[in-house]
């Protein structure tokens, strides 16, 4: 039950963090950079809602858990966009 919504996670969660990688090597704008973070916490959070409300039991859990994971992975890569001059 944990095993795919945490792979599908880790999955989409190292792709953001290479697309903000990427950017941050061509020396893109602060506001491009955290695009990728931003767009990945605001998926994460549309998931919660539609597992919470919408779909709801160990179903709903399943999204709950990946939204959770993709919040890791967002605020990840907001650090490093964060962290680089």
């Amino acid at each position: 039950m944990i095993l795919l919504p945490f792979l599908i996670a880790v999955v989409v969660g190292i792709v953001v963090l290479l697309v903000t990688w990427w950017f941050r090597k061509m020396n893109f704008s602060l506001f491009v950079r955290m695009i990728p973070g931003v767009l990945t916490i605001a998926t994460a959070v549309i998931l919660f809602y539609i597992g919470f409300v919408n779909i709801r039991g160990f179903e709903g859990a399943a999204y709950g858990i990946l939204a959770f994971f993709l919040m890791i992975f967002a605020i990840a890569s907001l650090v490093m966009v964060k962290a680089m001059k």
